[in-house]
């Protein structure tokens, strides 16, 4: 096999990347994909720094065992953590991370707040008070941790009154501000998009780093000469940490949403 030929290696701390997957999918639908969830760790977002960083390590070389011939990093909270640290190491082969889509949200806000969704480690991680400095000069970036969100994803809880509960509560306090946008800094918070939109109005948008991702992703492989040439459709192979086989379904099953 040449490396044009070699999969796609897919990285999340659980189901959260199929999200970034499944646009994959649609702009390159001819290559073939390697996924790995770590469901087993989730979530990573209330974990030690260094804790996701050895668990993020893991999973790369485990896509590199299947042969992987670019690794995309497709979870916030383990691009903050370690992506600095995995491209010192791999040299050899493109490492793609994630981050908050807060540039798009700045240039949509016509002054209006921004309110930025995520786990509490990757608002609490430098990567992401960096990226801070760079937008809150412009704009009211308002921070929203979401602990217990993943763990509710993970479950499959995606709709649903138990969802709207969660949404609820954390919003309520900002119901009454004009807010542009809200940007979801977790690859695990697409998927309840449309109970977002339902607390929120379709006035507020929303806005995810899948895209942005996936563009880089094409852009790296062009650079590296490693597009797939196949005309056929590509496959998808997806593992999980968990031993429950539940999971593997409902990634699947994310996956035709």
């Amino acid at each position: 096999m040449n490396n044009k030929e070699k999969p796609i290696g897919f990285f999340d701390s659980g189901v959260g990347g199929i999200s970034v997957l499944k646009e994959s999918l649609r702009v390159l639908p001819n290559e073939d994909f390697v996924y790995f969830g770590d469901s087993l760790n989730a979530p990573y977002g209330t974990k030690d720094v260094n804790e996701v960083k050895k668990l993020t390590f893991n999973a790369v070389d485990f896509l590199l065992d299947k042969g992987a011939k670019v690794v995309v990093i497709a979870c916030n909270t383990a691009t903050s953590a370690a992506i600095d640290a995995l491209r010192e190491k791999y040299t050899d082969i493109p490492i793609i991370g994630i981050e908050p889509a807060l540039k798009p949200a700045v240039e949509i806000s016509r002054g209006k707040s921004i309110i930025i969704m995520a786990t509490p480690m990757t608002l609490a991680e430098k990567k992401f008070s960096n990226l801070m400095d760079q937008y809150n000069k412009d704009v009211n970036i308002i921070s929203l941790p979401c602990a217990g969100l993943v763990e509710l994803i993970e479950n499959g809880i995606i709709e649903g009154d138990q969802i709207q509960r969660y949404l609820k509560d954390k919003l309520k306090e900002f119901m009454q501000i004009d807010v542009a946008s809200i940007v979801l800094g977790c690859t695990h918070y697409p998927f309840i998009k449309n109970e977002l939109i339902k607390i929120v109005g379709e006035k507020t948008i929303i806005i995810d780093g899948s895209i942005g991702t996936v563009n880089e992703l094409k852009r790296r492989l062009t650079r590296n000469n490693l597009l797939n040439e196949k005309k056929t459709k590509g496959i998808v192979t997806i593992h999980s940490s968990s031993i429950n086989n539940s999971t593997i379904d409902l990634s699947y099953k994310l996956l035709k949403l």
